[in-house]
């Protein structure tokens, strides 16, 4: 996975408009305050609630 770091800054969680960080092990960027994981699918982040899987606890490395 490979997310541009300027397009990482200009992304937001669709929900709380918080920040996003890569989730290298799921292939996914994680919003810690939502507790949400986004997929990225082929190195396009999906960034649609419907899409979105729960964690709990701390987000995966």
């Amino acid at each position: 996975m490979s997310i541009d770091r300027r397009l990482l800054d200009l992304l937001a969680c669709p929900q709380c408009k918080g920040t996003l960080r890569p989730c290298r092990q799921r292939e996914a960027l994680c919003c810690e305050r939502c507790q949400l994981l986004f997929p990225i699918l082929d190195d396009i982040p999906v960034l649609l609630l419907d899409e979105a899987q729960p964690f709990s606890g701390s987000p995966p490395p």
